[in-house]
């Protein structure tokens, strides 16, 4: 069985027992959360699709870490102009195991 959820404007496919990384959430770790914004869920023979949400559905999931990723480079450059700049990036994450899938 498997969900799809939306967490900080984007979607994620949520099974149980494995780990998502989504956008930053206000929880500490080791809390329980309750994900509403279930969108799809599926197992091998029927699919139930939300328009836009599935009525009643709930991934419940534990908050395992705060981070952040790897630093990326923004680099803008402009020939002949002596125009150049360089800027660092490192995005906040959140890891979430997922614990339950429930209809």
């Amino acid at each position: 069985m498997y969900a799809i959820i939306r967490s900080g404007g984007k979607q994620y496919r949520a099974e149980v027992g494995a780990t998502i990384d989504v956008d930053r959430l206000p929880q500490e770790v080791g809390e329980t959360i309750d994900l509403s914004d279930v969108l799809l869920v599926a197992d091998e023979e029927v699919a139930k699709i939300g328009q836009p949400l599935v009525e009643g559905a709930r991934v419940s999931a534990t908050v395992v870490e705060q981070f952040r990723s790897k630093k990326i480079i923004v680099y803008k450059y402009r020939q002949r102009t002596n125009y150049r700049r360089k800027q660092g990036h490192r995005q906040y994450y959140t890891r979430l195991r997922i614990d339950d899938i429930s209809l």
